[in-house]
C-alpha cells in the first residue's frame, strides 16, 4: 500500500567522483608564457647594445643624445689613434677608401654611416675622412661620441 522510498547506496548518486577534487581545467594558463617572454625581452634589451662591432678607441665625451636605431646594420668607419682607417673591423688603405665606400653604397639602402674617431685625432683628419665618406656616396654622417660629457650650461637632458 504505501509507497516506499528506495535509497541508492553511496549517498546521493555520487558513485564515481571523489570529494574535494575538482574537474580538469580546460583553459590554457598563459601566465608562465608571459613570464618567460618578459625575461627574454629584458635579456635581449640588455644584450643588444653589446653586439655592436667596433675597434677599441677613446671616444670624445659630449652632452649629445644617442641617434635612433634603424633596421639595417649601421656602417661604421673608425679612425684609430694610430691613424688607421677601418670600415667595420677591416683596415682600409687611404687610396682604397673611396672606391670601397662607393661599392658599399651601391649595395645598401641607406646612406647613413657612423664615424668613430679617437678624441686625440686632429679635427682636420676627421674632416678629411668625412669628405671621403661624402665622395663615397654617404651623405648622412653621424659622429659617434660617449655620453656624460660637458653640457656647456645646457639644462635637462
Amino acid at each position: 500500500m504505501g509507497g516506499g522510498v528506495v535509497q541508492k547506496s553511496g549517498g546521493g548518486g555520487r558513485h564515481g567522483r571523489r570529494r574535494g577534487k575538482s574537474a580538469a581545467m580546460s583553459e590554457i594558463n598563459v601566465t608562465p608564457f608571459v613570464d618567460v617572454m618578459l625575461v627574454l625581452m629584458i635579456i635581449f634589451m640588455v644584450a643588444a647594445p653589446m653586439l655592436t662591432v667596433g675597434v677599441p678607441i677613446e671616444l670624445p665625451k659630449t652632452a649629445a643624445t644617442a641617434l635612433p636605431t634603424e633596421q639595417e646594420e649601421p656602417l661604421t668607419v673608425t679612425l684609430t689613434v694610430e691613424g688607421l682607417v677601418m670600415i667595420q673591423t677591416q683596415e682600409v688603405a687611404e687610396g682604397e677608401l673611396i672606391p670601397k665606400l662607393q661599392a658599399i653604397a651601391a649595395e645598401r639602402d641607406s646612406d647613413k654611416v657612423f664615424l668613430r674617431a679617437d678624441g686625440s685625432i686632429p679635427y682636420s683628419r676627421v674632416a678629411q675622412v668625412m669628405g671621403a665618406l661624402n665622395a663615397g656616396g654617404f651623405r648622412n654622417i653621424g659622429l659617434v661620441t660617449d655620453t656624460d660629457g660637458p653640457s656647456f650650461g645646457a639644462s635637462g637632458g
